[in-house]
């Protein structure tokens, strides 16, 4: 510290009056050896250690079985069970979360050592929310018709941490988790981070301050887009990818060729015969040498050019006998032969110009905004990582990485906070098994996971970098506006005396989640404790979002202890101020769903006969007051997709476009012996660092046949096929997941 005593009274004065110090004292106070670093409101170098326990959802081991012979015993390339189920190796892994909290519990977690004997992470791509003008609204089918969902809360708040402040809650956001992905990289691997002009910037600063300059390895240019004329200023037409890896000495680099232009074959090209075209090669290298690169060959010496040939003589004498030497009729120097066949074509440079955008009309558009094209990610899995190395993507949006990861035979785990992004990666991986499957290729498990065990602090958004007093007074001031906003909505009364209900309707007590996380079983369990111990028997959750294959399961537990366990989900509504005053705030139910069982012989069919949901996006009042003439719009009222269209005299109509309840579903899954995995999570013990197998008391849905929709084909089976199974009594799981993403299962009993 270089303060003279005039500076130090200055520092004294302005930290008694509560006044920030100029930014010229950042630099006397605090050696840094930095010369340059980006900094933001809000820096700081603390990441996040949590460590939450992976909660399993469900797993998918292979392809559905298309008919009833595929369902007996079969043999798999990877350990198997007699169901042909995978139990040992590597299984794929797709995660529901903030990647923050994931990226934590990945690497301070027990699924570390997982990850470390498998040869740690060798590749992270990541292509994160770049556009400050973009959200998680998504575009759903109905038909011919396209309805814009909106955002959950969850994916809002997401929203607002990254965009909410501007550049630097995006810079807050991105840098502690690259972080976190610095350290979960093995050492020999490497990022690459996609982003484009608004943050390209920021971005190079940010990772050569995590990863060090020295390890910066390229600045790539995609050009995403053909030229265009419809700006004022110069268009942009590329996006940026920067390429580090976490060693300078250390990398997994595989090269990759392009093919060479036309202009550039018939230029050099030039030569032709039996064999097919080729150019001619000068033979001589500069400098002269007394080794076997400098001895005459043929007559001539090359000594007396001031050079040496470009191989040694024997090989020449080899080169001749392929007839891959050519002799001027004229006399002079050789040229070799190097035919176009044989031309691995240009090495790959840092302009990548050869790769379109997904298009429109392409088999592989998923209809999510921010897909990027398969050819783009196959460059970067071939050119830094090898077969069976894990390749993961934080931000996976519609799984372009794990589908090329798949087919190229490597490893992976996906993340994403966007439910319908988890929903889109799961049938795009299913098709994967089933096309890998049909040619005979190997694919491997994937399972898809949450987190469970969230800490108190997280539930309601908790600054963790003020002061343990100012923590806690925070705390209690949130907990209690939101609350009571929730409660005025739902028309409920506050209750007190409860340690976890906070209202009641009628003669039920009523327990809110969190507004930034799903509601989980630890969560609903905890409800059930005190209900059981202060005899209470009805009671209702309000939730922004379930977690995943929370029910019918959690209720049936519920019921079998005495207590009748309502859930429902918090409409957007609730922050409408207006809504609320007007009373048009209305809590949906989860979906329900009817099946029914088709016993033969010693097989057995699930037939789907009704679904039902109770969603509501905006309301008909108000969208026919604001919609103007000639237009329309799409909304949901209790479960029903209505358009509603205004003509140019202002005379309104209403067409539902949701006419049957099969509209709704956009995925159906069956897993025929659904008792069969208890779902084992490790936790810390609380007497140290090792981590203990703990049975949760529930069941992993093994996804044993499916049937969903397509962009292509937008047809659902409602059938299953005959299941073979062994006599006797087994329960059997149905999960539904509706067009918005949101999954609902059914378990029911059966005797064979």
């Amino acid at each position: 510290m270089k303060l003279n005593p005039n500076e130090i009274r200055d520092v004294i004065k302005l930290l008694e009056a509560g006044k920030p110090l100029p930014d010229e004292y950042r630099f006397k106070l605090f050696e840094d050896k930095r010369e340059v670093e980006l900094v933001w409101n809000g820096k700081t170098n603390e990441v996040t250690n949590i460590v939450l326990p992976f909660q399993t959802i469900e797993q998918i081991d292979e392809p559905r079985a298309e008919n009833t012979n595929d369902t007996k015993s079969q043999l798999t390339l990877f350990d198997s069970d007699q169901r042909g189920r995978q139990v040992k190796g590597w299984t794929n892994k797709l995660i529901w979360g903030d990647n923050k909290l994931i990226l934590s519990s990945l690497k301070n977690g027990p699924l570390r050592e997982q990850i470390e004997s498998n040869g740690g992470i060798k590749l992270i791509y990541i292509d994160p929310p770049f556009d400050v003008g973009a959200d998680f609204s998504m575009n759903i089918e109905i038909g011919d018709e396209q309805f814009i969902k909106q955002p959950t809360v969850l994916e809002e708040l997401a929203y607002r941490d990254t965009w909410g402040k501007g550049s630097d809650s995006f810079i807050a956001m991105i840098y502690e988790r690259l972080v976190l992905m610095h350290d979960l990289l093995a050492n020999d691997g490497s990022i690459y981070v996609h982003c484009d002009w608004r943050v390209s910037a920021y971005m190079k600063i940010i990772l050569d301050e995590i990863f060090g300059e020295d390890n910066f390895r390229n600045e790539i240019i995609w050009q995403r887009t053909s030229a265009r004329s419809d700006s004022e200023t110069y268009n942009h037409i590329h996006d940026t990818l920067f390429f580090y890896s976490k060693n300078i000495d250390n990398i997994i680099w595989n090269k990759q060729y392009t093919e060479q232009s036309e202009s550039y074959i018939s230029n050099f090209f030039r030569y032709s015969d039996s064999k097919g075209r080729y150019r001619l090669i000068y033979p001589l290298l500069p400098g002269r040498r007394v080794g076997k690169t400098g001895v005459a060959w043929k007559g001539i010496d090359p000594n007396r050019y001031g050079k040496h040939w470009r191989y040694t003589v024997d090989k020449l004498n080899e080169l001749e006998r392929n007839d891959l030497i050519y002799w001027p009729k004229k006399g002079g120097l050789p040229g070799i032969k190097k035919y176009l066949e044989d031309n691995k074509g240009r090495l790959l440079q840092t302009l990548w110009t050869d790769i379109s955008p997904v298009a429109g009309s392409a088999k592989e558009n998923e209809g999510y905004p921010t897909q990027k094209p398969v050819s783009l990610i196959e460059r970067i899995v071939i050119a830094s990582s090898n077969t069976d190395d894990i390749v993961a993507d934080f931000f996976s949006g519609s799984g372009t990485m794990m589908a090329v990861a798949e087919k190229l035979g490597r490893k992976w785990i996906g993340s994403d906070l966007g439910k319908f992004s988890i929903h889109t990666t799961r049938k795009r991986m299913i098709s994967v098994q089933r096309e890998l499957k049909n040619h005979g290729f190997d694919y491997r498990a994937f399972e898809i996971l949450n987190l469970g065990k969230y800490e108190r602090q997280l539930y309601i958004g908790m600054n963790l970098n003020l002061a343990e007093d100012d923590q806690q007074k925070q705390l209690t001031r949130k907990e209690s506006d939101f609350v009571n906003l929730i409660l005025k909505a739902y028309k409920a009364e506050i209750a007190s005396g409860f340690q976890h209900f906070e209202g009641k309707k009628n003669n039920r007590l009523v327990a809110i989640g969190p507004i930034n996380l799903p509601v989980g079983r630890d969560f609903i369990h905890e409800l059930l404790k005190e209900a059981l111990s202060k005899k209470l028997t009805k009671i209702d959750v309000l939730a922004f979002e379930f977690e995943m294959g929370l029910f019918p399961n959690i209720q049936e537990e519920a019921k079998d202890k005495g207590v009748d366990l309502g859930l429902k989900y918090i409409p957007r509504d609730v922050f409408d101020k207006r809504a609320i005053d007007k009373n048009q705030v209305v809590f949906h139910d989860v979906a329900f769903i009817e099946v029914k069982p088709l016993i033969k012989g010693k097989t057995i069919a699930i037939e789907l006969t009704d679904f039902s949901v109770f969603y509501n996006q905006d309301t008909i009042a108000n969208v026919e007051s604001d919609l103007k003439n000639g237009g329309s719009k799409i909304l949901v009222d209790n479960g029903k997709i209505i358009k509603v269209t205004k003509d140019k005299n202002g005379i309104t109509e209403r067409t539902i476009l949701t006419k049957k309840w099969t509209d709704w579903i956009d995925y159906w899954a069956v897993d025929f012996d659904f008792e069969n995995k208890k779902e084992i999570i490790r936790i810390k013990k609380e007497d140290g660092d090792d981590f203990e197998e703990v049975w949760t008391g529930d069941y992993i849905f093994e996804n044993e046949w499916q049937s969903f929709r397509t962009k292509k084909n937008r047809s659902i089976e409602l059938k299953s096929i005959f299941h073979e199974c062994q006599k006797g009594k087994r329960k059997i799981a149905v999960k539904v997941v509706d067009i918005f993403g949101n999954d609902t299962m059914k378990v029911i009993e059966v005797n064979i």
